[in-house]
């Protein structure tokens, strides 16, 4: 053995000697500060044999986290993920109550429920004292997660991996191209700002209409998403609502992508998918919403939960910063709430536990997950961090809340570049967004009346006197449910709403969707206007409505605006805008592809928008909301290393999320050689 292999075995046993000593030192504080914790008998024993007790007894502690925590997380993996991390404390109590009660000494003893308080400070001093020692040693760091994920992928820890390039793609969900640039001005991401200085390029890309996540990580993963004109929408030969962040939905959407496209998708070709809402055709799954209505072993996605809470010093670690996080927000909220900032929306009820959950939960699991892909050489691997996404919804796009949720994600980028570092192969890491945000407050504070009640009104229906606002429709509320084995709808949310005549009226940030559910087919604007008169008019002509978009049985596609203004959609572009005029480039050609979508609804309805402050009036309540046309949300970001190839070189620049998967595509072509689609059948195993 050389001299460097005993440094490193010497070295790892001192490091677990000094957390055994630690540990005994806290269990003996702890024994002295909780009145049901004791490390002696009754009669009293002496100094020495309450020091061997301690020792002891943290030893026995340790031993058993070591070996029996990863058999009970793998025999909890089907116990649904959020209760899971709840769990943690009492487990660790439980183990500690064996410890006690098997050590040699025989003498001390806990109360249950001091038992889960011991063993959490125990676990946390543990993981900071071994952690601490740990900050230079690279290699430790390197073989102790290398060895997590040979286990998972049967490797050797002496493999060598291939000489080609991997990939990894991390989506920070919701940060526009301007928000990162004045982060990186503003030195809350300097990882990101080093990275632009030396070795990557910045690249604004701009959404299809719907720019949310489900039609674009959907073009991205998929290559099409096509059919996809919101976030939720209508459909009216089966009577049902789509919803992008339902497991159903998402599962349906990706089956349909799959049949559209031919090919199973971006990561069929070893490829890893974590945290997204489609699996993009990988074998290798953790958080994946399309997958998270199976039961039992088909449903590989909570397996990801075992690599991180397999350690039960990080368990106990995402715990404790779970619980920080939601005082955390409850402090700002109530802050936000004392100064009267404006604009503002609730943030109580399970809000809190929401951001948690995204903000530390799904961004700890998936960052780990992201790491054994690394070190098991995988060849793509595409990562969705939401934390930003949620915060911002409730915050707004630049609050100072926002602000501290980019400084952590810039430290998990951090993180995975020193993990790439120690990997078996070089890995090209790729960040990009799949929508932005706009600003603004809602149109039910504004004018005091929902869309859905101006939509009553413009047909003559009777309108209640208190309006109800739209839920949230953000990643993390879902992400949530899912872990909960819940049905991912929103609160008054109907799945198959009744087959009346009234209207379905559905949001999707600034982005409403109007259908009539006994009308089979998509009605025209000369039907609507038979049925209803007064109903386009009243939302043209409504200060915070942008424009409508119905379908003519004599024009086709019609854009109408304020004060009668119209103009069919064959007829617009850039330079003859017409009712689109301040929604920027490239909004014609959004509008008309939308027009051809078989679900798009009988009425399509874009919020007021101001070019000069760049705000939106969102139709859920979302101070920062995306999902229509209009400002910063339609403008996402792609930053890509300087060795692969440009992404855009005509003037027109990246248009929609299928362009930017046949980027990405190329990229991994450039990599590792050309990509062989698989066959639909074979890919919707995954599906």
């Amino acid at each position: 053995m050389g001299g460097g292999r005993w440094r490193r075995v010497l070295s790892g046993v001192w490091r677990s000697v000094a957390v055994w000593a630690v540990s005994s030192v806290t269990m003996l504080v702890l024994a002295g500060a909780l009145p049901d914790f004791q490390l002696q008998s009754d009669n009293g024993d002496s100094a020495t044999r309450i020091a061997v007790t301690a020792a002891a007894g943290a030893g026995v502690f340790g031993l058993l986290s070591s070996l029996v925590w990863p058999l009970l997380v793998r025999a909890l993996l089907l116990v649904p993920a959020l209760v899971l991390g709840l769990l943690v404390f009492f487990l660790n109590g439980s183990l500690l109550l064996l410890a006690l009660r098997i050590n040699p000494s025989g003498q001390s003893e806990a109360a249950p429920e001091t038992a889960v308080v011991v063993a959490a400070v125990m676990s946390a001093v543990a993981s900071a004292t071994g952690g601490a020692l740990a900050v230079r040693d690279d290699d430790a760091y390197r073989r102790r997660l290398y060895r997590l994920a040979a286990r998972r992928r049967g490797r050797s820890d002496g493999h060598r991996g291939p000489s080609s390039p991997g990939v990894v793609f991390v989506q920070l969900d919701g940060v526009g191209h301007d928000v990162l640039e004045e982060a990186v001005g503003r030195g809350l991401m300097p990882t990101v700002a080093r990275w632009l200085g030396t070795t990557h390029r910045l690249t604004p890309w701009r959404t299809d209409w719907s720019s949310q996540t489900g039609a674009s990580q959907l073009g991205i993963l998929h290559g099409s998403n096509h059919d996809v004109p919101a976030f939720r929408w209508y459909e009216k030969e089966s009577h049902e609502v789509m919803v992008c962040n339902r497991p159903s939905s998402a599962a349906e959407l990706q089956r349909r992508a799959i049949g559209y496209t031919g090919d199973g998708g971006l990561l069929t070709v070893d490829g890893a998918s974590r945290g997204n809402l489609f699996s993009g055709g990988a074998d290798e799954l953790a958080l994946v919403l399309s997958i998270a209505a199976r039961r039992g072993r088909e449903n590989r996605s909570r397996s990801g939960y075992f690599a991180y809470f397999s350690d039960p010093a990080n368990a106990v670690r995402t715990a404790m910063s779970f619980v920080a996080e939601v005082f955390r927000e409850i402090g700002q909220s109530t802050r936000a709430r004392l100064q009267k900032r404006r604009p503002r929306v609730g943030r109580g009820g399970l809000y809190p536990f929401v951001r948690a959950f995204a903000t530390v939960v799904e961004r700890d699991v998936v960052v780990a997950a992201v790491i054994g892909d690394m070190l098991a050489g995988r060849n793509a691997v595409y990562a969705d961090l939401v934390a930003y996404d949620e915060v911002a919804h409730h915050s707004g796009p630049r609050g100072r809340d926002t602000q501290k949720v980019l400084e952590r994600l810039d430290r998990s980028l951090a993180l995975i570049e020193k993990v790439a570092e120690h990997a078996p192969r070089p890995y090209r890491i790729v960040v990009l967004s799949d929508h932005g945000q706009s600003p603004g407050e809602t149109f039910l504070t504004r004018y005091g009346l929902s869309l859905g009640n101006l939509v009553r009104a413009g047909c003559g229906l009777p309108v209640p006197r208190r309006a109800r606002g739209t839920h949230s429709g953000a990643e993390a509320r879902a992400a949530v449910r899912a872990a909960l084995r819940r049905p991912v709808e929103e609160s008054g949310e109907r799945h198959r709403p009744e087959r009346g005549a009234e209207p379905v009226v559905l949001a999707s940030g600034n982005l409403g969707l109007v259908s009539f559910p006994d009308v089979p087919h998509r009605m025209s604007r000369e039907e609507i206007d038979r049925r209803h008169p007064a109903l386009l008019s009243t939302l043209a002509d409504h200060p915070g409505v942008g424009f409508l978009l119905v379908r003519s049985e004599e024009h086709g596609g019609l854009v109408i605006g304020a004060h009668g203004v119209e103009a069919p959609v064959g007829t617009l572009d850039d330079e003859h805008p017409g009712p689109l005029a301040d929604f920027g480039p490239g909004a014609a050609d959004a509008v008309r592809r939308t027009h051809t979508f078989p679900h798009a609804a009988d009425i399509m309805v874009n919020s007021w928008y101001d070019p000069k402050e760049g705000e939106v009036l969102a139709f859920e309540e979302q101070i920062g909301s995306h999902g229509g046309l209009g400002g910063a949300q339609g403008r996402p970001f792609l930053m890509s290393p300087l060795v692969l190839s440009e992404p855009a070189d005509d003037q027109d620049g990246l248009v929609g999320a299928e362009q930017v998967h046949r980027v990405l595509r190329g990229w991994l072509r450039e990599c590792y050689g050309p990509q062989v689609p698989l066959p639909a059948a074979g890919s919707e195993r995954a599906a």
